[in-house]
Protein backbone atom coordinates (compact mmCIF):
# COMPACT_ATOMS: atom_id res chain seq x y z
CA UNK A 1 0.00 0.00 0.00
CA UNK A 2 2.95 2.22 1.30
CA UNK A 3 4.19 1.69 -2.81
CA UNK A 4 0.75 2.99 -3.90
CA UNK A 5 0.65 6.03 -1.95
CA UNK A 6 4.41 7.05 -2.90
CA UNK A 7 3.83 6.39 -6.33
CA UNK A 8 1.04 8.90 -6.86
CA UNK A 9 3.17 11.24 -4.14
CA UNK A 10 6.13 10.67 -7.06
CA UNK A 11 3.50 12.14 -9.96
CA UNK A 12 2.80 15.30 -8.59
CA UNK A 13 6.27 15.86 -7.34
CA UNK A 14 6.94 16.77 -10.79
CA UNK A 15 3.86 18.13 -12.03
CA UNK A 16 5.14 19.41 -15.85
CA UNK A 17 6.48 16.03 -16.31
CA UNK A 18 2.94 14.48 -15.38
CA UNK A 19 0.96 16.74 -17.13
CA UNK A 20 3.33 16.47 -20.34
CA UNK A 21 3.57 13.18 -19.93
CA UNK A 22 -0.85 12.68 -19.57
CA UNK A 23 -1.19 15.75 -22.41
CA UNK A 24 0.46 12.63 -24.94
CA UNK A 25 -1.90 10.16 -23.82
CA UNK A 26 -4.57 12.48 -23.93
CA UNK A 27 -4.68 13.52 -27.17
CA UNK A 28 -3.31 10.41 -28.07
CA UNK A 29 -6.81 8.72 -26.92
CA UNK A 30 -8.94 11.68 -28.40
CA UNK A 31 -7.06 11.12 -32.23
CA UNK A 32 -7.29 7.48 -32.02
CA UNK A 33 -11.34 7.79 -31.10
CA UNK A 34 -12.04 10.46 -33.45
CA UNK A 35 -10.30 8.90 -36.14
CA UNK A 36 -12.16 5.70 -35.61
CA UNK A 37 -15.90 7.00 -35.13
CA UNK A 38 -15.56 9.03 -38.41
CA UNK A 39 -14.55 5.64 -39.83
CA UNK A 40 -17.49 3.98 -38.34
CA UNK A 41 -19.75 6.73 -39.01
CA UNK A 42 -18.57 7.03 -42.74
CA UNK A 43 -19.08 3.71 -43.57
CA UNK A 44 -22.38 3.78 -41.52
CA UNK A 45 -23.94 6.52 -44.10
CA UNK A 46 -22.71 4.72 -47.18
CA UNK A 47 -24.25 1.34 -46.29
CA UNK A 48 -27.19 3.67 -45.08
CA UNK A 49 -27.45 5.84 -48.67
CA UNK A 50 -26.62 2.04 -50.40
CA UNK A 51 -29.86 0.27 -48.79
CA UNK A 52 -32.58 3.04 -49.19
CA UNK A 53 -31.62 3.05 -53.03
CA UNK A 54 -33.98 0.33 -53.46
CA UNK A 55 -32.87 -3.23 -51.65
CA UNK A 56 -33.91 -2.09 -48.04
CA UNK A 57 -31.30 -4.16 -45.25
CA UNK A 58 -32.82 -7.48 -45.53
CA UNK A 59 -35.25 -9.09 -48.11
CA UNK A 60 -37.59 -12.26 -47.61
CA UNK A 61 -38.43 -13.98 -50.74
CA UNK A 62 -39.71 -17.42 -52.20
CA UNK A 63 -37.18 -20.05 -51.92
CA UNK A 64 -35.14 -19.92 -54.95
CA UNK A 65 -36.54 -16.39 -56.11
CA UNK A 66 -32.98 -14.51 -56.18
CA UNK A 67 -31.74 -17.14 -58.55
CA UNK A 68 -34.96 -17.29 -61.01
CA UNK A 69 -36.60 -13.80 -60.45
CA UNK A 70 -39.48 -14.45 -62.22
CA UNK A 71 -43.41 -14.05 -61.13
CA UNK A 72 -43.59 -18.05 -61.02
CA UNK A 73 -41.74 -17.66 -57.84
CA UNK A 74 -43.96 -15.45 -56.21
CA UNK A 75 -46.05 -16.73 -52.91
CA UNK A 76 -49.22 -15.38 -51.42
CA UNK A 77 -49.40 -12.37 -49.21
CA UNK A 78 -50.46 -13.38 -45.67
CA UNK A 79 -50.83 -11.56 -42.04
CA UNK A 80 -49.56 -14.45 -40.58
CA UNK A 81 -45.99 -14.61 -42.55
CA UNK A 82 -45.66 -10.54 -41.71
CA UNK A 83 -46.51 -11.20 -38.40
CA UNK A 84 -43.80 -14.17 -38.34
CA UNK A 85 -41.86 -11.74 -39.37
CA UNK A 86 -42.34 -8.61 -36.88
CA UNK A 87 -41.93 -11.25 -34.12
CA UNK A 88 -38.87 -10.43 -34.21
CA UNK A 89 -37.96 -7.39 -32.25
CA UNK A 90 -35.54 -5.78 -34.27
CA UNK A 91 -38.18 -5.44 -37.53
CA UNK A 92 -39.44 -2.49 -37.79
CA UNK A 93 -41.92 -2.73 -40.24
CA UNK A 94 -42.57 -4.68 -43.27
CA UNK A 95 -43.29 -3.81 -46.75
CA UNK A 96 -44.87 -6.03 -49.88
CA UNK A 97 -43.25 -5.92 -53.44
CA UNK A 98 -44.07 -7.76 -56.49
CA UNK A 99 -41.38 -6.65 -59.28
CA UNK A 100 -41.16 -8.25 -62.38
CA UNK A 101 -40.23 -7.10 -66.07
CA UNK A 102 -42.06 -5.68 -68.92
CA UNK A 103 -41.61 -3.42 -71.78
CA UNK A 104 -42.51 0.20 -71.49
CA UNK A 105 -44.02 2.42 -74.55
CA UNK A 106 -43.59 5.90 -75.64
CA UNK A 107 -45.39 6.46 -79.35
CA UNK A 108 -42.36 4.58 -80.86
CA UNK A 109 -39.81 4.23 -78.55
CA UNK A 110 -40.03 0.83 -76.62
CA UNK A 111 -37.34 0.35 -73.62
CA UNK A 112 -37.08 -2.80 -71.30
CA UNK A 113 -38.04 -1.71 -67.50
CA UNK A 114 -38.39 -2.90 -63.86
CA UNK A 115 -41.82 -3.44 -62.63
CA UNK A 116 -41.72 -2.66 -58.94
CA UNK A 117 -45.46 -2.71 -57.19
CA UNK A 118 -45.43 -1.19 -53.88
CA UNK A 119 -47.31 -0.13 -50.92
CA UNK A 120 -46.45 3.32 -51.44
CA UNK A 121 -46.32 4.72 -48.05
CA UNK A 122 -44.41 1.54 -46.32
CA UNK A 123 -41.92 1.86 -49.30
CA UNK A 124 -41.48 5.60 -48.54
CA UNK A 125 -41.00 4.59 -44.75
CA UNK A 126 -38.33 2.61 -46.04
CA UNK A 127 -36.30 3.45 -48.86
CA UNK A 128 -37.27 6.98 -48.53
CA UNK A 129 -38.92 6.94 -52.01
CA UNK A 130 -41.04 10.33 -51.70
CA UNK A 131 -38.22 12.12 -51.30
CA UNK A 132 -36.57 11.02 -54.80
CA UNK A 133 -39.74 12.66 -56.57
CA UNK A 134 -38.19 15.49 -58.79
CA UNK A 135 -41.00 16.08 -60.75
CA UNK A 136 -45.18 15.45 -60.26
CA UNK A 137 -46.50 14.13 -57.35
CA UNK A 138 -46.06 10.99 -55.35
CA UNK A 139 -48.37 7.57 -55.54
CA UNK A 140 -50.80 7.01 -53.43
CA UNK A 141 -52.40 3.50 -52.54
CA UNK A 142 -55.77 3.74 -55.27
CA UNK A 143 -53.66 4.96 -58.06
CA UNK A 144 -53.61 3.54 -61.75
CA UNK A 145 -50.29 5.52 -61.96
CA UNK A 146 -46.75 5.18 -62.17
CA UNK A 147 -43.17 6.46 -61.49
CA UNK A 148 -40.53 6.68 -63.67
CA UNK A 149 -36.82 6.66 -62.73
CA UNK A 150 -35.10 10.10 -64.74
CA UNK A 151 -33.43 8.05 -66.92
CA UNK A 152 -35.79 5.85 -68.13
CA UNK A 153 -38.34 8.85 -68.76
CA UNK A 154 -35.32 10.47 -70.67
CA UNK A 155 -35.44 7.59 -73.32
CA UNK A 156 -39.09 7.18 -73.58
CA UNK A 157 -39.15 11.10 -74.19
CA UNK A 158 -41.79 11.30 -71.32
CA UNK A 159 -42.64 13.26 -68.06
CA UNK A 160 -44.87 14.06 -65.59
CA UNK A 161 -48.92 13.58 -66.68
CA UNK A 162 -47.86 11.51 -69.69
CA UNK A 163 -48.93 7.97 -70.46
CA UNK A 164 -46.70 4.85 -70.50
CA UNK A 165 -47.88 1.53 -71.93
CA UNK A 166 -46.76 -1.32 -70.41
CA UNK A 167 -46.64 -5.15 -72.33
CA UNK A 168 -45.54 -8.27 -70.45
CA UNK A 169 -46.21 -11.65 -69.62
CA UNK A 170 -48.31 -11.83 -66.26
CA UNK A 171 -48.40 -14.53 -63.73
CA UNK A 172 -48.94 -18.38 -65.38
CA UNK A 173 -48.42 -17.17 -68.83
CA UNK A 174 -50.98 -14.81 -69.08
CA UNK A 175 -50.89 -11.52 -71.09
CA UNK A 176 -49.79 -8.09 -69.24
CA UNK A 177 -50.96 -5.16 -71.01
CA UNK A 178 -51.64 -1.31 -69.68
CA UNK A 179 -51.86 2.36 -70.29
CA UNK A 180 -50.91 4.55 -67.18
CA UNK A 181 -50.46 8.19 -65.97
CA UNK A 182 -46.90 8.91 -65.33
CA UNK A 183 -47.53 10.72 -61.84
CA UNK A 184 -43.96 11.65 -61.12
CA UNK A 185 -39.86 11.46 -61.84
CA UNK A 186 -37.48 9.83 -59.48
CA UNK A 187 -34.00 10.06 -59.73
CA UNK A 188 -31.64 7.61 -58.24
CA UNK A 189 -28.30 7.55 -57.02
CA UNK A 190 -27.26 4.21 -59.28
CA UNK A 191 -27.17 4.41 -62.80
CA UNK A 192 -28.60 0.98 -62.69
CA UNK A 193 -31.66 1.73 -61.19
CA UNK A 194 -31.94 5.05 -62.98
CA UNK A 195 -32.14 4.02 -66.25
CA UNK A 196 -34.87 1.03 -65.77
CA UNK A 197 -37.40 1.35 -62.72
CA UNK A 198 -40.95 1.61 -62.63
CA UNK A 199 -43.02 2.05 -59.80
CA UNK A 200 -46.91 1.63 -59.72
CA UNK A 201 -49.04 0.79 -56.45
CA UNK A 202 -49.20 -2.68 -55.33
CA UNK A 203 -52.85 -3.47 -56.40
CA UNK A 204 -52.45 -1.81 -59.26
CA UNK A 205 -49.42 -3.79 -60.45
CA UNK A 206 -50.99 -7.04 -59.14
CA UNK A 207 -53.97 -6.18 -61.59
CA UNK A 208 -51.78 -5.71 -64.40
CA UNK A 209 -49.53 -9.22 -63.99
CA UNK A 210 -53.14 -11.21 -62.85
CA UNK A 211 -51.25 -11.96 -59.86
CA UNK A 212 -54.01 -11.24 -57.14
CA UNK A 213 -52.75 -11.53 -54.47
CA UNK A 214 -49.31 -12.26 -55.16
CA UNK A 215 -45.91 -10.49 -54.31
CA UNK A 216 -42.21 -11.38 -55.22
CA UNK A 217 -40.89 -10.29 -51.76
CA UNK A 218 -41.54 -8.60 -48.35
CA UNK A 219 -38.51 -5.64 -47.66
CA UNK A 220 -38.01 -4.92 -43.74
CA UNK A 221 -37.08 -2.21 -42.18
CA UNK A 222 -35.08 -2.69 -38.99
CA UNK A 223 -34.38 -0.99 -35.29
CA UNK A 224 -30.81 -1.85 -35.19
CA UNK A 225 -28.78 -2.89 -38.49
CA UNK A 226 -25.52 -3.95 -36.48
CA UNK A 227 -26.04 -7.88 -36.30
CA UNK A 228 -27.72 -8.22 -39.72
CA UNK A 229 -26.35 -12.08 -40.02
CA UNK A 230 -28.19 -12.71 -36.13
CA UNK A 231 -31.28 -11.06 -37.65
CA UNK A 232 -31.49 -13.04 -40.85
CA UNK A 233 -30.75 -16.46 -38.57
CA UNK A 234 -33.24 -15.77 -36.42
CA UNK A 235 -36.09 -15.10 -39.38
CA UNK A 236 -34.75 -17.97 -41.34
CA UNK A 237 -35.88 -19.89 -38.45
CA UNK A 238 -38.49 -18.18 -38.06
CA UNK A 239 -40.07 -18.49 -41.54
CA UNK A 240 -38.73 -22.63 -42.96
CA UNK A 241 -37.34 -23.62 -45.79
CA UNK A 242 -39.97 -22.39 -48.06
CA UNK A 243 -38.59 -18.72 -47.67
CA UNK A 244 -35.37 -17.48 -48.50
CA UNK A 245 -33.97 -14.50 -46.12
CA UNK A 246 -31.31 -12.10 -47.76
CA UNK A 247 -28.99 -9.35 -46.09
CA UNK A 248 -28.23 -6.24 -48.53
CA UNK A 249 -24.68 -7.99 -47.78
CA UNK A 250 -26.09 -10.93 -50.20
CA UNK A 251 -27.80 -8.94 -52.45
CA UNK A 252 -25.17 -6.22 -53.36
CA UNK A 253 -22.06 -8.23 -52.50
CA UNK A 254 -19.87 -5.84 -54.85
CA UNK A 255 -20.37 -2.74 -52.18
CA UNK A 256 -19.88 -4.70 -49.11
CA UNK A 257 -16.51 -5.50 -51.14
CA UNK A 258 -15.86 -1.97 -51.49
CA UNK A 259 -16.66 -1.36 -47.97
CA UNK A 260 -14.29 -4.07 -46.72
CA UNK A 261 -11.28 -2.57 -49.41
CA UNK A 262 -11.60 0.82 -47.74
CA UNK A 263 -11.89 -0.51 -44.22
CA UNK A 264 -8.49 -2.36 -44.86
CA UNK A 265 -6.65 1.09 -46.23
CA UNK A 266 -8.08 2.76 -43.13
CA UNK A 267 -6.37 0.00 -41.04
CA UNK A 268 -2.97 1.19 -42.59
CA UNK A 269 -4.09 4.85 -41.51
CA UNK A 270 -4.70 4.02 -37.75
CA UNK A 271 -1.52 1.66 -37.63
CA UNK A 272 0.54 5.04 -38.69
CA UNK A 273 -1.55 6.69 -36.27
CA UNK A 274 -0.57 4.21 -33.05
CA UNK A 275 2.86 4.39 -34.20
CA UNK A 276 2.79 8.31 -34.08
CA UNK A 277 0.92 7.83 -30.46
CA UNK A 278 4.00 5.52 -29.31
CA UNK A 279 6.40 7.64 -30.41
CA UNK A 280 4.62 10.72 -29.04
CA UNK A 281 4.26 8.79 -25.08
CA UNK A 282 7.68 6.79 -25.48
CA UNK A 283 9.29 10.84 -25.79
CA UNK A 284 8.01 11.60 -22.56
CA UNK A 285 9.00 8.51 -20.99
CA UNK A 286 12.78 8.83 -22.22
CA UNK A 287 12.57 12.27 -20.52
CA UNK A 288 11.30 11.10 -17.67
CA UNK A 289 14.33 8.76 -17.12
CA UNK A 290 17.08 11.45 -18.22
CA UNK A 291 15.56 13.56 -15.48
CA UNK A 292 15.22 10.91 -12.59
CA UNK A 293 18.19 9.23 -13.44
CA UNK A 294 20.08 10.37 -10.19
CA UNK A 295 16.92 10.01 -8.44
CA UNK A 296 17.10 6.30 -8.81
CA UNK A 297 20.46 5.26 -8.65
CA UNK A 298 20.44 7.18 -5.23
CA UNK A 299 17.63 4.94 -3.83
CA UNK A 300 19.12 1.79 -5.03
CA UNK A 301 22.52 3.38 -3.72
CA UNK A 302 21.03 3.13 -0.23
CA UNK A 303 19.72 0.17 -0.34
CA UNK A 304 16.51 0.06 -2.37
CA UNK A 305 15.75 -2.94 -4.21
CA UNK A 306 15.64 -2.98 -7.78
CA UNK A 307 12.42 -5.07 -7.79
CA UNK A 308 10.78 -2.80 -5.12
CA UNK A 309 11.88 0.52 -7.64
CA UNK A 310 10.54 -1.42 -10.92
CA UNK A 311 6.97 -1.87 -8.85
CA UNK A 312 7.01 1.14 -8.29
CA UNK A 313 7.81 2.89 -11.61
CA UNK A 314 5.04 0.51 -12.90
CA UNK A 315 2.26 2.32 -10.44
CA UNK A 316 3.27 5.27 -11.42
CA UNK A 317 2.89 4.37 -15.39
CA UNK A 318 -0.33 2.56 -14.97
CA UNK A 319 -1.74 5.63 -12.72
CA UNK A 320 -0.43 8.14 -15.71
CA UNK A 321 -1.24 6.61 -18.40
CA UNK A 322 -4.92 5.12 -17.02
CA UNK A 323 -5.66 9.12 -15.41
CA UNK A 324 -4.74 10.27 -19.59
CA UNK A 325 -6.87 7.70 -21.12
CA UNK A 326 -10.01 8.16 -18.99
CA UNK A 327 -9.36 12.26 -19.46
CA UNK A 328 -9.19 11.13 -23.35
CA UNK A 329 -12.31 9.63 -23.21
CA UNK A 330 -14.00 12.32 -21.27
CA UNK A 331 -13.28 15.09 -23.35
CA UNK A 332 -13.59 12.92 -26.67
CA UNK A 333 -17.61 12.63 -26.01
CA UNK A 334 -18.54 16.09 -26.35
CA UNK A 335 -16.33 15.98 -29.69
CA UNK A 336 -17.90 12.91 -31.23
CA UNK A 337 -20.91 14.03 -30.83
CA UNK A 338 -20.93 17.50 -32.21
CA UNK A 339 -19.15 15.66 -35.02
CA UNK A 340 -22.20 13.50 -35.41
CA UNK A 341 -24.44 16.51 -35.11
CA UNK A 342 -22.71 18.60 -37.24
CA UNK A 343 -21.00 15.99 -39.28
CA UNK A 344 -18.37 17.59 -41.80
CA UNK A 345 -19.56 18.80 -45.18
CA UNK A 346 -17.56 18.17 -48.62
CA UNK A 347 -18.04 21.25 -51.21
CA UNK A 348 -17.79 21.60 -54.52
CA UNK A 349 -17.23 19.42 -57.44
CA UNK A 350 -16.42 16.85 -55.42
CA UNK A 351 -19.67 17.42 -53.38
CA UNK A 352 -21.49 17.70 -57.04
CA UNK A 353 -20.18 13.83 -58.09
CA UNK A 354 -21.15 12.74 -54.62
CA UNK A 355 -24.63 13.61 -55.17
CA UNK A 356 -25.23 12.64 -58.56
CA UNK A 357 -24.60 8.89 -57.15
CA UNK A 358 -27.00 10.04 -54.51
CA UNK A 359 -24.24 9.82 -51.89
CA UNK A 360 -25.34 12.83 -49.03
CA UNK A 361 -21.75 14.69 -49.09
CA UNK A 362 -20.78 14.26 -45.27
CA UNK A 363 -18.65 12.78 -43.16
CA UNK A 364 -20.83 11.70 -39.81
CA UNK A 365 -19.13 10.54 -36.89
CA UNK A 366 -20.11 7.21 -35.15
CA UNK A 367 -21.26 7.50 -31.52
CA UNK A 368 -21.22 4.08 -30.61
CA UNK A 369 -20.06 3.49 -27.03
CA UNK A 370 -17.33 0.37 -27.74
CA UNK A 371 -15.76 2.76 -30.18
CA UNK A 372 -15.10 4.73 -27.00
CA UNK A 373 -14.02 1.91 -25.16
CA UNK A 374 -11.84 -0.22 -27.38
CA UNK A 375 -9.93 3.12 -28.61
CA UNK A 376 -9.07 3.87 -24.86
CA UNK A 377 -8.31 0.09 -24.47
CA UNK A 378 -5.85 0.02 -27.31
CA UNK A 379 -3.79 3.56 -26.23
CA UNK A 380 -4.01 2.03 -22.93
CA UNK A 381 -1.98 -1.47 -23.68
CA UNK A 382 0.30 1.00 -25.95
CA UNK A 383 1.32 3.27 -22.86
CA UNK A 384 1.63 0.24 -20.59
CA UNK A 385 3.72 -1.48 -23.30
CA UNK A 386 6.24 1.40 -23.42
CA UNK A 387 6.43 1.82 -19.57
CA UNK A 388 8.17 -1.35 -19.45
CA UNK A 389 11.33 0.47 -20.98
CA UNK A 390 11.63 2.44 -17.51
CA UNK A 391 11.98 -1.28 -16.47
CA UNK A 392 14.47 -2.49 -19.13
CA UNK A 393 16.38 1.29 -17.63
CA UNK A 394 16.09 0.10 -13.73
CA UNK A 395 17.19 -3.69 -14.30
CA UNK A 396 20.42 -1.99 -16.31
CA UNK A 397 20.85 0.73 -13.78
CA UNK A 398 24.36 1.16 -12.17
CA UNK A 399 24.33 3.65 -9.01
CA UNK A 400 27.58 4.72 -9.66
CA UNK A 401 27.23 6.12 -12.83
CA UNK A 402 23.27 7.12 -12.68
CA UNK A 403 24.71 9.40 -9.53
CA UNK A 404 27.46 11.55 -11.47
CA UNK A 405 26.42 14.77 -12.62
Amino acid sequence: MWLIKMAWKNMWRNRSRTTITMAAIFFAVILSVIASSLKEGIFGNLVKNVVSFYTGYIQVHKKGFWDEQTLDNSFKSSPETEQLILDNKNVVMVASRLESFALASSVNITKGCLVAGIDPRKENMITSLEKKVIRGSYLKDTDYAVLLSQGLAERLKLTANDTVILIGQGYRGATAAGKYLVKGIVKFGSPDLNNRTLFMPLATAQNFYSADGMITSYVLSLNKTSHLQDIRSLLDGALGQAFEVMTWEEMIPEVKQHIQTDSSNMKYVQGILYLLICFGIFGTLLMMMVERRFEMGMLVSIGMKKSMLIVLLLYESVFTVFVGCLLGIIASIPLVYYLNRHPIRIGGETAKAYERFGFEAIFPASTEVWIFAYQGMVVLVIGLLLSLYPVYKVIRLDPVTAMKR
